[in-house]
């Protein structure tokens, strides 16, 4: 079995070196998904408060002490529509790719429309209601 994971890329003292696995396009979802519950974030609330016009957002972040990985990583995102998002480094040695709305929607769709979920989802609930409390506030408000 540890061969196995070799081949898929996966090493051992990898907080430095860590790589995006070999990992192929038909579960990729479902690896982004393990690596959203393990180490992501999803935020939804209300900015510019003080203002005329408050906004509901959402917000999507992936955390990691490899930038390296955050950019392969966010690479890969991109063959499934991705196309914004942004790599912050923080002092504290770890970085963060974030994502905004769109993104973040699009993110939701990859990791819980796509892949193996069936009829044994793997998924942490709890951020999983974060999104969809997102979606029926801001797509009730449209009809």
């Amino acid at each position: 079995m540890y061969s196995d994971l070799l081949k898929l890329g996966m090493q051992q003292s990898k907080t430095k070196s860590l790589s995006v696995p070999n990992v192929p396009l038909r579960y990729f979802s479902d690896f982004v998904r393990g690596y959203f519950d393990a180490d992501g974030n999803v935020w939804s609330g209300i900015v510019n408060k003080g203002r005329n016009a408050s906004t509901l957002t959402l917000s999507t972040m992936f955390t990691s002490c490899s930038k390296n990985f955050l950019k392969t990583f966010w690479t890969k995102l991109g063959h499934f529509g991705i196309k914004g998002g942004c790599i912050y480094v923080s002092k504290k040695n770890y970085s963060r790719l974030q994502f905004s709305v769109c993104d973040s929607l699009k993110l939701y769709d990859i990791m819980y429309n796509q892949g193996g979920l069936g009829n044994n989802p793997l998924f942490l609930e709890r951020k999983k209601v974060i999104f969809e409390k997102y979606r029926k506030i801001k797509f009730a408000a449209v009809v």
